[in-house]
């Protein structure tokens, strides 16, 4: 649904059609004389009166034929997400009533000084409100307009353009991840990451052609069936007044992925094209970033393939040498997307020279096993690092988990024919060797987390501030982190 929010300073002495008021946990609400004549503040007290141990958040009700109430119950000392959270519940109950134009009043707020209720109410909303619809041939143009009535806090004047940034960021990757796979291969995806250059960021493409003068073999090998190319996209945010390293993002971007020679179920392989959600955060974050002219140096690069199955399609048992020198026996050819991060991670290092790493991936299936879909995981050689991650996640409601590294696990990925291999037939403990398996490609000892986003890229029945399908995860973490401890 399009939302757009028309900010007012004052409403109308005589109001009519939806208005929506805040009230406290027992729906008690202040100020009603401001924005409503006495008779109607009367009655509007009285249907109140008798609504304090209701147990919904959202009520709504006439007051006459021509008006319609919708009060908000706020809770004491809701935080950021949890206003964002009500927000979003707004917007479900405004869907599901088929209201098209609502009159929000602000004045009615009894909030804490400092603390952006209505900018984080706002966007919780728009977050909601995503809908990807794009191929249906028969669209219904859903429409919502707000009047926002109320005087505007200085913080919330300031945060507009934060959470505009933020939308635009997750929406970019929400749509992304969204694409078919036969819309959003790997050619048009560099194509589409081209136009970034229209927000200030410096976008570089590295084709096959450049890739192999490169040595980057474990990435081309996994697109080696595909008839689409393989690319090396690197998207720069310069934003600091000095010559800071850049903080470094990394993604992978397998538009889709088969499994190739070891071949996926039939059931549910529909779901490959969001195997590419880790470089989508990546995209959708260097976006953002660059919309609200973050004071940091910044670089997101993604490793962009296709896992086909072909004559010319990698096999099990070959082995290739990685852009780091390294050599991989490539034994199962669907845990392929280590091997895009593999050149992905070493080519980051050794050319940006960044303060520190942070990948993003659907990595393991076997992530979902340990942590379902309430918790990313969390892989790092860094405790600094990981406590940062873990506290922007917290604050945003994008979960981590850290989970383990150690040299016990490391040997598990020790190949009797090259340095390594890419998958543990031991059994057990899948995503954490995988993230051994990546380790190994950071070369300098730069500080690196590896976040494991399989079970938190897609939800089949949606979330707190997103309809079923992508999430956008990591797009609002990454920020968060970077504005808590970098600008």
């Amino acid at each position: 649904m399009s939302v757009q929010v028309v900010y007012k300073n004052k409403g109308k002495s005589s109001n009519s059609g939806v208005i929506a008021l805040f009230a406290n946990e027992v729906f008690q609400v202040k100020n009603l004389l401001g924005f409503m004549s006495g008779n109607e503040s009367s009655f509007v007290q009285k249907i109140l009166k008798n609504k304090k141990n209701n147990k919904e958040k959202i009520i709504s009700f006439n007051i006459s034929e021509k008006t319609t109430v919708i009060v908000i119950a706020v809770k004491k000392d809701l935080n950021g997400h949890g206003i964002e959270n009500l927000g979003a519940s707004f917007f479900s109950f405004v869907k599901k009533n088929s209201f098209k134009e609502i009159s929000i009043i602000s004045d009615s707020l009894n909030s804490k000084a400092g603390v952006d209720f209505i900018g984080s109410f706002i966007h919780g909303l728009k977050l909601k409100s995503y809908e990807f619809n794009i191929y249906k041939s028969k669209k219904i143009e859903n429409k919502l307009l707000i009047n926002l009535i109320g005087k505007q806090s200085a913080k919330h004047l300031k945060n507009k353009i934060k959470f505009k940034a933020l939308e635009e960021g997750a929406f970019f990757t929400r749509d992304l991840v969204s694409e078919p796979g036969n819309i959003l291969h790997p050619d048009e995806y560099a194509r589409r990451l081209l136009k970034l250059k229209k927000y200030g960021l410096k976008v570089t493409v590295y084709d096959e052609k450049k890739l192999k003068k490169l040595g980057c073999n474990a990435l081309l090998g996994v697109g080696q069936g595909s008839i689409r190319g393989s690319y090396l996209v690197t998207i720069e945010w310069k934003g600091a007044k000095n010559k800071s390293k850049p903080l470094g993002f990394v993604g992978k971007g397998v538009c889709f992925d088969t499994g190739g020679y070891s071949l996926k179920p039939a059931r549910f392989m529909e779901d490959m094209t969001y195997d590419m959600a880790g470089s989508a955060a990546v995209v959708g974050l260097m976006k953002t970033l660059a919309i609200r002219k973050a004071k940091v140096n910044a670089v997101g690069v993604v490793g962009l393939v296709e896992n086909m199955v072909s004559g010319n399609a990698q096999r099990p048992g070959d082995i290739v040498k990685s852009y780091s020198g390294k050599t991989i026996e490539v034994l199962n050819t669907d845990a392929e997307g280590r091997l895009v991060l593999a050149d992905a991670l070493t080519f980051t290092e050794e050319k940006f020279k960044p303060e520190l790493m942070v990948d993003l991936a659907t990595l393991t299936g076997a992530i979902i096993v340990s942590l379902g879909s309430e918790y990313a995981g969390l892989f790092s050689n860094d405790d600094k690092l990981s406590k940062q991650l873990l506290q922007a996640g917290e604050t945003v409601d994008e979960k981590l988990w850290r989970m383990p590294l150690h040299k016990n696990f490391d040997k598990l990925m020790d190949s009797k024919n090259a340095d390594m291999q890419n998958i543990n037939y031991v059994g057990g403990a899948g995503s954490t060797t995988a993230a051994q398996f990546l380790q190994r490609f950071i070369m300098k000892k730069t500080p690196w987390a590896h976040l494991d986003i399989a079970g938190m890229a897609f939800s089949k029945y949606g979330g707190a501030l997103n309809p079923s399908g992508a999430t956008g995860y990591g797009v609002r973490l990454l920020n968060q982190f970077v504005e808590d401890n970098y600008e």
